[in-house]
């Protein structure tokens, strides 16, 4: 495949730090620019990762002809407002999640050009350790699945973190809280029918620094969550099957060096087997999967209108905050 030529909007943390080493493993893919709003720090980045071209703004990069795709990493309020200009300027677009912050904000990804192609960062669903995990549940290994378990948190009460700014989209339900309907939508193969949550919001900032969901998928199916922005360092996932269980034991931040492991579990409680996945950057994988749809190699699996779907669903655990009922997506 011709590799695809990418461009990097900002020097965000989680692109510097992890995309874009991932992304520089692969041979189908080559990053030709990285930009920010202060040139000296998009020369400082270009120089440390070996990116040829370095940009002191986002519309400077947009307008390089040579650049086909574009990753954007940029805080929440900006996802929308850039990746529409990313497409206008006949780019594809890689955005992290979430896609917004409201899915009505969303929706205005619709007015993209026809034929590109527009996805939401969900490395997970790429994740070498999740597709063992979706097969094992097709395959029926533990059963019929019924309940999926999910334990997300992290400590940060600095200030100016992105991540505790309430009216740019801060918060763990946006940051954190959209992994666990995701991977729950990617195993139950469904859409939740009904969700419910409790939230604490910190004093000062006004995030969500916990919040507790649930979520209706019919046939019996549910997935149960905690994520916080202010508690002890941990992830795990639990599902649970008529006829065992799988955990999994670094869902999200999975390492890129050292293999993934999973636990399989019969009828017996706690009696199993780790098995290790082979050594993978869940990064890596996710960018050559969309530079194959960009080449036409194979149908895109999950764009836009699936990005839309994962925040009307957050979107219905916010209004539950307020109503204390069920709400629907």
């Amino acid at each position: 495949m011709k590799p695809v030529k990418w461009g990097i909007i900002s020097t965000a943390n989680i692109g510097v730090a992890k995309v874009i080493p991932g992304m520089l493993k692969s041979r189908d893919l080559e990053i030709v620019a990285i930009s920010s709003r202060k040139r000296k720090l998009a020369e400082d980045w270009a120089g440390k990762l070996g990116i040829p071209k370095a940009y002191g703004s986002y519309e400077e990069m947009l307008a390089d002809p040579e650049i086909e795709t574009v990753y954007n990493p940029l805080p929440n309020h900006l996802h929308v407002p850039l990746t529409l200009a990313a497409a206008k300027a006949g780019k594809h677009v890689l955005c992290e999640k979430p896609i917004a912050i409201t899915a009505r904000e969303a929706v205005q990804l619709r007015k993209a050009p026809k034929g590109l192609h527009i996805a939401e960062a969900f490395m997970v669903r790429h994740a070498t350790q999740w597709i063992a995990v979706r097969n094992l549940v097709k395959k029926k290994k533990i059963g019929d699945v019924r309940a999926i378990q999910v334990l997300f948190s992290y400590f940060n009460r600095d200030p100016r973190n992105v991540r505790n700014m309430a009216d740019i989209g801060g918060g763990g339900l946006l940051d954190i809280g959209c992994y666990p309907i995701t991977v729950s939508r990617f195993v139950f193969d469904a859409e939740p029918r009904r969700v419910t949550g409790v939230f604490d919001r910190d004093p000062k900032f006004g995030t969500d620094r916990l919040a507790s969901g649930l979520a209706d998928f019919g046939e019996g199916r549910q997935l149960s969550f905690a994520v916080s922005t202010q508690l002890a360092p941990y992830q795990r996932v639990n599902i649970l099957g008529t006829k065992g269980r799988i955990e999994v034991e670094i869902p999200f931040n999975a390492p890129p060096d050292k293999p993934n492991r999973i636990f399989l579990q019969g009828m017996e409680m706690n009696v199993g087997d780790w098995s290790e996945l082979p050594v993978s950057d869940q990064y890596q994988l996710q960018a050559e999967a969309f530079g194959r749809v960009i080449r036409g190699k194979e149908k895109p699996s999950w764009g836009l209108e699936d990005a839309i779907q994962n925040m009307r669903i957050l979107d219905a655990f916010f209004r539950s905050e307020k109503t204390r009922k069920w709400e629907k997506p």
